[in-house]
């Protein structure tokens, strides 16, 4: 059995030219031609600049979600690790191109090389790290000696306007307003594509850093809340979801049901209180001095939650100040299962991180609130 299992190679990809918050329409398009009422309020909110999206200006696909993925994984490879040196591909994602084939399964497909074990993680932004942490429980446990995980997202043609056409349609007969719900049309202004690549082995690099993986802590909530965000599926008044299996063909257009949204009210009551519970739970239990953290880095879907997130930790008697935090938010924009793997691989490029300094890694994913935290040494 290995003892230790190290992150010696990150490398991301990132599809096209950045978009300024001025061009997002232009990609996006505007709803039955009008531009959108929540677009001024969300930027102004989450303080993203810029985001990258797998379209050209036309909205048309300039890369799938595998390909994406395939790319990052490309670039983990030189003289010295090559792809068919991988024991185990395990890819995270919020938006696969289908429902079946698996994620992973294509992206294998894509990569061309010989057969390998692969493990799709789907759901939310913690997929990511669900991925990471099947390849580290892998390797720790000396089943494989190396493993590649993802966390990657093809979120823009879920955004595009064409996919809420009929529903804007369906509005204007019946009441003369075209303009969809700020549940769907928020998330608009926030997602972004990319995908980026974490190598996972039982040796550190002899020359360089590497991330010693400590530990990765994930916990469901779903007990105890309802559904928050979605896709394929309509909330109903109970709290339940309806599947889009039970609606009927036109209404799954009529109804955008397979759009992405979110209930604002229950993120706001919920998602910032379960990651202080569960980091509460991790520093007593493990037995954490939060002061030794030397990089926090948080996922956030919004610069909205900074504060709300700085307050709460000050009230659960969490001390991780601010001067410790390191984000690429406002820049990538919210590339949800890819997001923490992002900021990982940026911070470790940098030239910033020194041997025995600590990560903390915190995702948090609202579909029925999971939150992941991630503990890594560098050595």
């Amino acid at each position: 059995m290995s003892n230790s299992v190290y992150i010696t190679r990150l490398a991301r990809f990132l599809p096209n030219n950045p978009v300024s918050n001025e061009e997002m329409e232009s990609y996006l398009g505007r709803i039955n031609g009008k531009p959108s009422r929540s677009r001024s309020i969300v930027l102004r909110n989450n303080k993203i600049k810029t985001r990258y999206y797998a379209l050209d200006k036309n909205g048309n696909p300039t890369h799938t979600n595998a390909r994406l993925t395939t790319e990052a994984i490309k670039n983990l490879t030189d003289d010295s690790f090559e792809l068919e040196d991988m024991e185990l591909l395990a890819c995270g994602t919020t938006s696969p191109d289908q429902l079946l084939p698996s994620h992973a399964s294509m992206v294998h497909g894509e990569l061309n090389i010989k057969p390998v074990e692969i493990l799709s993680s789907s759901g939310g932004c913690c997929s990511g790290l669900h991925a990471l942490k099947f390849g580290y429980l892998s390797v720790l446990s000396g089943d494989k000696n190396n493993a590649v995980c993802t966390g990657s997202e093809m979120l823009s043609t879920w955004m595009s306007a064409k996919n809420f056409k009929k529903e804007s349609d369906q509005l204007h007969k019946l009441s003369n307003n075209s303009y969809i719900g700020f549940e769907k049309d928020f998330l608009r202004w926030m997602l972004s594509d990319g995908a980026c690549a974490a190598l996972l082995t039982n040796q550190p690099n002899d020359k360089s850093i590497s991330l010693k993986i400590d530990w990765i802590n994930s916990i469901s909530y779903a007990n105890q809340e309802d559904t928050c965000m979605y896709a394929g599926g309509e909330k109903q008044a109970d709290g339940s979801l309806k599947g889009w299996k039970e609606f009927e063909t036109n209404e799954l257009l009529e109804r955008s049901v397979f759009s992405l949204r979110q209930d604002i009210k229950l993120l706001e009551k919920n998602i910032v209180k379960y990651g202080c519970i569960l980091l509460s739970d991790i520093v007593k239990n493990r037995k954490i001095d939060l002061n030794t953290i030397d990089y926090f880095l948080p996922h956030m879907s919004s610069e909205y939650f900074r504060s709300k997130i700085d307050e709460s930790f000050k009230q659960y008697g969490l001390n991780i100040p601010q001067d410790k935090w390191f984000t690429n938010l406002t820049k990538l924009g919210n590339v949800g299962a890819a997001s923490v793997y992002f900021m990982l691989e940026e911070l470790f490029h940098s030239g910033k991180l020194k041997k025995g300094n600590k990560i903390l890694c915190m995702t948090p994913e609202s579909a029925r609130f999971s939150y992941v935290y991630s503990m890594m040494t560098i050595v």
